[in-house]
């Protein structure tokens, strides 16, 4: 099981112009780094737009990126998935985000 994210942005029609996949394994990860909300229910958290993610997952991203050894402990004992895999997927989402603030998020569990 996994977590689709997409961002779709309206230049002409509406297209596709980010899009990655992350396992379920890294939600506690990511629970304890404040951004489990952000990842996998931005609608539950009233976040519709990509520019809306840019500070929370930064925040994040730092957290992770300063206190390794902190959240390499949550690394899944099946090894699907690894704090590595969380940190490359947020600093891509966040570059995506800030490229193409005003795209609508979609996530699939």
């Amino acid at each position: 099981m996994s977590l689709d994210i997409h961002l779709m942005s309206k230049i002409e029609d509406e297209q596709l112009v980010f899009d990655t996949n992350i396992t379920h394994n890294l939600g506690e990860m990511a629970g304890k780094a404040g951004i489990y909300y952000h990842l996998w229910r931005p609608e539950e958290i009233g976040v519709s737009k990509a520019g809306d993610l840019i500070k929370p997952l930064e925040q994040g991203l730092y957290l992770l990126t300063h206190q390794r050894d902190k959240f390499e402990k949550f690394n899944p004992e099946n090894g699907w998935g690894n704090y590595d895999n969380l940190v490359l997927i947020t600093r891509e989402y966040i570059n995506a985000c800030i490229k193409y603030p005003n795209a609508r998020i979609e996530v699939s569990r």
